[in-house]
């Protein structure tokens, strides 16, 4: 007699459009090892058949990269903000809950609009005003410690996971977040970023600049690049308070 095969059960929270109420749905998937959640979810999309029989639309979610270098399929698995194509099914508790990460616009199902992240990145110039090139030798040059702070900086993939997690993201705060934020730290290092540095600390003196951050940690815990997300914010926040004194002297 054939041995049954192992089932993985997936309760997934769907919604059908952004102004739709949310509800849930349970799905069995085939386990396999190393299945992880994106490859449960493709199951899904091409099986969409509820536990109870029911056949039903294809669960929306978003991936690119697959190897947890885009960001794009960062949802809540189990309670907490994660990328699905590195949650593998033999390591999280089952049944296996997917919700949308509601601190952003839902979309549709597991889809979310992360377009603040980006507008966030404008407000404290997310980027280095320059356009051209220069040979090795007239190439501006880099301390290397604080290159290795910037490349650590630079993994960050906006996958949105830090504003999930943190408690003063939402309606009841203006904080633009973790990742916008230290972003403003890593453009400060760059060797011609740094002459805009005051642009950036500007920015941050506003609502819902650094002065919201509550420094709970939940940000590091859940960043799946390891970056020391608060232990920055505390640098740019001593920064943001010398650029403060510089703009009272200045007037």
């Amino acid at each position: 007699m054939a041995e049954e095969q192992k089932k993985v059960r997936f309760v997934i929270e769907r919604q059908d459009g952004p102004n739709d109420k949310p509800y849930t749905q349970e799905f069995d998937v085939d386990y396999r090892p190393g299945l992880n959640v994106v490859a449960a979810l493709m199951e899904i999309q091409k099986h969409p058949v509820t536990v109870d029989g029911k056949r039903v639309a294809p669960v929306t979610w978003e991936c690119n990269c697959l190897e947890k270098v885009c960001g794009a399929c960062m949802m809540v698995i189990n309670g907490k903000a994660r990328q699905a194509c590195c949650s593998l099914v033999d390591k999280l508790d089952q049944p296996i809950h997917l919700a949308p990460a509601r601190t952003f616009p839902v979309i549709r199902d597991l889809l979310i609009d992360r377009s603040v992240m980006f507008e966030s990145l404008k407000r404290i110039q997310g980027w280095v005003e320059i356009d051209g090139t220069w040979e090795v030798k007239d190439a501006p040059i880099q301390n290397p410690y604080t290159a290795q702070t910037a490349y650590e900086i630079s993994h960050c993939m906006t996958c949105g996971c830090c504003l999930e997690a943190c408690p003063n993201v939402g309606p009841q705060s203006d904080f633009i977040g973790p990742a916008p934020t230290v972003q403003a730290y890593l453009f400060n290092l760059h060797p011609l970023g740094k002459f805009d540095a005051p642009k950036r600390l500007n920015a941050l003196m506003g609502k819902g600049g650094i002065t919201s951050c509550g420094n709970s940690q939940n940000c590091v815990e859940v960043c799946p690049k390891n970056i020391k997300l608060t232990t920055y914010l505390a640098q740019l926040n001593r920064d943001v308070n010398k650029q403060a004194l510089r703009n009272i002297f200045n007037h």
